[in-house]
């Protein structure tokens, strides 16, 4: 499916920043990019690339291969 990728990065991207109490704001600042744009990424609506998608992850301290994976079936 179109997108798809897009979705579950997003998704992903959202949780881990959850999980550490990080604020959308606080990362888009640590990102050095906007806030709207960080709530598009994690809407699944940007479409990043492969060295965004790695400063993003070591900014949260996470595996950039772990933000692209699906989450496991309910």
């Amino acid at each position: 499916m179109e997108g798809e990728l897009q979705r579950i990065a997003g998704s992903n991207i959202r949780a881990y920043r959850k999980q550490r109490g990080i604020s959308q704001e606080q990362l888009a600042d640590a990102l050095g990019v906007h806030r709207t744009y960080m709530g598009g990424v994690e809407r699944g609506e940007r479409n990043l690339t492969l060295r965004s998608l790695e400063r993003l992850a070591d900014r949260m301290g996470v595996d950039p291969v772990t933000l692209l994976k699906p989450p496991p079936p309910a």
